[in-house]
């Protein structure tokens, strides 16, 4: 992929947490880590704060937008938070543990 270079804040703002689901950890066996990311992040700035703050290579970032549906909240009118998940495939040998920290 191509490189980018960004700061340490814009890093920390692109990726703002591992997504700990069942089926983001099934994918760990196929080199895939999930992060739910900033919505106006580019593919190309992920791979990148991916690539700096975890010391992997990046082979692919694959990403979706999921829309804020309209609910009701005891008995309120309100609406859900709009979302952008990015699933970001690394290099064979790489591997990424969600558990600890930065």
């Amino acid at each position: 992929m191509k490189s980018v270079k960004l700061s340490k804040d814009r890093m920390y703002e692109v990726l703002r947490s591992p997504v700990v689901t069942e089926k983001s950890t099934f994918n760990s066996e196929f080199n895939q880590v999930t992060f739910f990311v900033d919505r106006s992040a580019t593919k190309i700035e992920i791979a990148a704060a991916v690539e700096e703050l975890f010391g992997v290579k990046v082979e692919r970032v694959n990403t979706l937008r999921r829309e804020g549906k309209t609910k009701r909240f005891k008995g309120y009118l309100g609406k859900r938070i709009e979302t952008k998940k990015a699933m970001v495939t690394l290099a064979k040998g790489d591997s990424i543990d969600v558990s600890s920290g930065i």
